[in-house]
């Protein structure tokens, strides 16, 4: 994800990628103190709102696996893993508001956010008792706990801050592309630990989420590329890679319910949604999401979710439910209300930390200092020297 962000639209490369690393440090203790407990222990109060903390500090959480979430594998490891999808999420988010927001506001808001906005999501969906998963609301992977959250908050976050200064009126184009094509491999790869990896055992539910994360990503490249070869006249390169991002998010949290088929549709359906949600951002708004976080992530793996109402079937996932396709119409209403709980909930608060933030410490830095570049400004250092 650091190659995403400090490429792809040539922005301050030091503090961009710096923000990735402090929030890897930063959430690795908070999931430690306080995250894990919130998101997945004993419900509190039994109304699927929050965990409560008796996880805090990991206080109980040792080798012996927890039944409720993971039998097969210690409940350390369930830990560590589900630790890496609270880091991965407010990564997401930075790319909305780059080359903009103080270092000082945005340490701050990365720890409030996650503790306000991702641990009680997390519990709604995976958590035992959470209020969505008892609605029936199947989310495989994280695309309702990850890729929704931060792509609605993303949106917030980018029309609370401001557009960059020159925005639509100077040269903002990526400054290496090899380099994005690079980041979007690594991305592909990575990929298949976040979702194969949660079904948790090395087996047929893995395997299969496996091949389908590979396909819907395929199919969106090769649908990406389609549309805007015809719209520009070429295949653009940053174009593919964001299309099979926007594929990887887009089967995310139907990877572990549906099957090769279905993710063709998911993945080709996506690329179509995902390109016009940017075309209209880039083209009628001013809006200055800097790595379309919104467009690629929160459209896309809503679209996901949605379809996973549509595809999902017990014969692939015997722990999930059939969808429209295998003759059910519950779920997708499930998909549905998660998908608009999960956007609003993110958005609204959002909003409202970061316009606490702004009053309190500032978000944004100074004009001056956003022209120099937040390289120096705020670290005083240089990418190159």
């Amino acid at each position: 994800f650091i190659y995403e962000q400090y490429i792809t639209q040539g922005l301050s490369n030091f503090q961009t990628s710096s923000q990735s690393f402090i929030v890897l440090a930063l959430i690795s203790i908070q999931w430690i103190l306080l995250g894990y407990s919130l998101a997945f222990g004993t419900d509190a109060g039994g109304h699927g709102l929050i965990g409560g903390l008796q996880w805090i500090g990991l206080n109980g959480v040792g080798a012996a696996p927890n039944p409720d979430y993971a039998p097969t594998i210690p409940a350390s490891v369930f830990m560590i893993y589900q630790a890496m999808f609270a880091i991965i999420t407010p990564v997401l988010i930075t790319g909305a508001f780059a080359d903009r927001m103080k270092f000082s506001t945005f340490i701050v808001f990365t720890l409030i956010w996650t503790t306000i906005v991702y641990d009680p999501i997390a519990h709604w969906v995976w958590g035992i008792g959470g209020w969505l998963r008892e609605l029936g609301a199947l989310d495989f992977a994280g695309g309702l706990v990850v890729h929704i959250s931060a792509g609605l908050s993303a949106l917030a976050a980018a029309i609370i801050i401001g557009k960059r200064i020159g925005f639509k009126s100077d040269n903002m184009a990526p400054h290496n592309v090899p380099m994005t094509i690079l980041g979007g491999i690594l991305l592909w790869f990575g990929w298949f630990g976040f979702n194969a990896g949660s079904a948790l055992s090395a087996g047929s539910l893995a395997a299969n989420a496996f091949i389908v994360t590979n396909t819907s990503a395929a199919a969106e490249a090769l649908t990406w590329m389609a549309i805007s070869w015809k719209h520009g006249g070429k295949p653009n390169a940053l174009g593919i890679v964001t299309g099979g991002v926007a594929g990887l998010a887009a089967i995310t949290p139907a990877s572990g319910y549906v099957g090769p088929l279905s993710a063709m549709i998911i993945g080709g359906a996506a690329g179509i949604l995902c390109y016009f949600a940017m075309h209209f951002k880039n083209h009628k708004t001013n809006i200055d999401d800097s790595l379309d976080v919104f467009a690629c992530h929160g459209v896309g793996s809503a679209w996901g979710v949605l379809a996973t109402g549509i595809f999902a079937s017990v014969a692939i996932n015997h722990a999930g439910a059939n969808g429209l396709v295998f003759g059910s119409f519950g779920l997708i209403i499930s998909q549905f209300i998660a998908v608009v709980v999960t956007g609003v909930y993110s958005f609204v608060m959002t909003v409202i930390i970061l316009k606490i933030l702004n009053a309190t410490m500032g978000l944004r830095v100074r004009d001056d200092e956003e022209i120099e570049g937040l390289d120096i400004t705020q670290h005083g250092e240089k990418a190159y020297v």
